[in-house]
């Protein structure tokens, strides 16, 4: 299967375009521009990053732009393709080296002499980004990581083979709350110890593993630290996006309606999208933190995006919540 930078995970720059409506259109435009490149219509997709990049400018997020390399190279127009390459590889620190070398899109640029000099300026970034690291803080986060992830990527498996009321599920979910657990413990060492770590400490990815571990904590450790990431993204040490979910998901957790949307609940009537705040502004609220259009999102969850029945059908959904909590 091809690789792709990014495609599919939460975008960490922030559009910082006014609230007019920008934002929405810069987003429905990469998106249109993924979907025509995963139906191979490569010369289509390209031109619709470039418009995107038209409204962005050197706001436009780095993953898009090196996705519209790709497009580009696939469509066989190697001067747009290195165009974007360079641009992210001079101008906004493109430091993923292995990825470059190992993406099939990129294949038909090899042979250009263009390519030596991206790749140069690519493994310099990345050794600056490694010299910076503090790699034993970066392993204890990589262990925390492994232990969040290595039950939940194994749910769906485990309960398609054994069933979800089997034993082995029983004992799936009391590892991983007893992982949950200790990893808590852990998270809460390294923030009282560093502070939210800096990009420049762990890398962009880096503090992923705090991040996921404060989505599923106690209440108690959500509140305490929600302060800590909305600082740590003014600095830009973590993902506004991130710092959405979390937002969205305390506010539930608190009796009050969510921002941003991200929270789907679920009862016996079937899923639905919790209790929110100004149904009619919610994709500029979503792209003023990195993330796409929610009639998208909904989709991933086989639910259609309609305000004005959102709307409408708002009270009854509030009555659903208050009922499953």
């Amino acid at each position: 299967m091809t690789l792709r930078y990014a495609f599919n995970t939460v975008l960490f720059i922030v559009i910082a375009i006014d609230a007019s409506g920008q934002g929405v259109e810069y987003y429905r435009l990469v998106q249109k521009g993924e979907q025509l490149f995963n139906t191979k219509e490569y010369k289509e997709s390209a031109l619709f990053y470039s418009k995107s990049f038209a409204i962005a400018g050197s706001k436009a997020v780095p993953d898009d732009r090196y996705n519209a390399a790709c497009a580009w190279a696939e469509a066989g127009n190697m001067d747009s393709a290195f165009h974007q390459l360079q641009y992210i590889a001079t101008k906004r620190n493109f430091a993923n080296y292995k990825h470059l070398l190992d993406d099939t899109d990129l294949k038909s640029l090899q042979i250009d002499k263009r390519w030596v000099s991206v790749c140069r300026q690519v493994r310099k970034n990345k050794e600056q980004v490694d010299a910076k690291l503090n790699k034993p803080l970066v392993a204890w986060l990589d262990t925390i990581l492994d232990n969040d992830q290595k039950y939940r990527t194994s749910l769906d498996s485990v309960a398609e083979k054994h069933g979800p009321d089997s034993k082995e599920m029983k004992a799936l979910w009391d590892g991983m709350r007893l992982h949950d657990s200790l990893n808590e413990i852990e998270v809460v060492a390294i923030l009282d110890k560093y502070g939210w770590p800096s990009i420049e400490s762990v890398g962009e990815m880096g503090t992923e593993p705090i991040f996921l571990v404060i989505q599923h904590a106690h209440l108690k450790i959500q509140d305490k630290y929600l302060p800590v990431m909305r600082d740590a993204v003014k600095k830009g040490n973590a993902k506004a996006a991130w710092m959405a979910l979390l937002e969205d998901r305390v506010a539930l957790r608190h009796g009050r309606k969510q921002i941003y949307g991200s929270q789907v609940s679920g009862d016996e009537k079937g899923g639905y999208l919790a209790p929110m705040i100004d149904p009619d502004h919610v994709d500029e609220r979503r792209a003023s933190v990195g993330l796409g259009p929610l009639a998208a999102y909904l989709k991933q969850f086989e639910l259609t995006w309609d305000v004005a029945a959102y709307k409408k059908q708002l009270p009854e959904i509030e009555k659903r919540e208050a009922a499953d909590h």
